[in-house]
């Protein structure tokens, strides 16, 4: 009520769904930076500028911003980059291997620092909060199953060797992805990490025909 009434008295006209964006993206840039835990609801006002009036009018507590960052930011982030190329590529070796190179090359020294998003919520919420841990769980079946059915596919195309396993090597996949990022946040090196993506990259040769 007090938000209507501010907005009458200075002429300001609201928008709610970029007030919603702006909550969601400032805590997804302090979550990653920081954690969950450790991320405030009134530091995310102060970063925004939104009234917390607005903010629960959206979210009605800190675990429903956070479910929302993970369902609408985190997994359509990741399955733009990780799941949707590969699945589109008749030969999703070669797309898993340029999505390699390319996430190594283009990531810089603050973003290895703070880590892969989905990981770090991982290993700080999976045990914390059964919300957290479902929707993360979520993502990471979505990821091996696109990567499963992507492989399916190459084996039609004959792209995939017939011996692959499709569901055991997306598992695989996916687990050393996220390792290789999680072990060189650990270290801070860059060298770290281009050492276990050229390892992937030579057993991704591995299930070629």
């Amino acid at each position: 009520m007090l938000d209507l009434i501010h907005d009458k008295l200075c002429g300001c006209k609201r928008d709610p769904v970029k007030t919603r964006e702006k909550l969601l993206l400032s805590a997804f840039e302090q979550i990653h930076e920081h954690g969950f835990q450790t991320v405030s609801l009134d530091a995310i006002l102060r970063d925004t500028g939104v009234t917390k009036g607005a903010l629960y009018h959206h979210f009605p507590n800190k675990n429903a911003l956070g479910y929302a960052v993970v369902e609408e930011i985190i997994s359509p982030t990741l399955s733009a980059f990780w799941i949707d190329p590969v699945l589109e590529s008749d030969d999703p070796v070669v797309a898993l291997q340029q999505l390699i190179r390319t996430a190594g090359e283009t990531m810089t020294m603050e973003e290895l620092k703070m880590g892969c998003p989905l990981n770090n919520l991982s290993q700080e919420m999976s045990a914390a909060d059964e919300g957290f841990r479902k929707r993360l769980d979520e993502i990471y079946d979505k990821w091996r199953g696109g990567i499963r059915s992507a492989l399916e596919r190459g084996k039609k195309h004959n792209k995939v060797a017939g011996h692959v396993d499709e569901t055991s090597t997306a598992a695989f996949l996916v687990a050393s992805l996220e390792g290789c990022i999680g072990m060189a946040k650990n270290a801070q090196d860059m060298k770290i990490l281009q050492q276990c993506g050229q390892g992937i990259l030579d057993y991704l040769e591995t299930l070629k025909p």
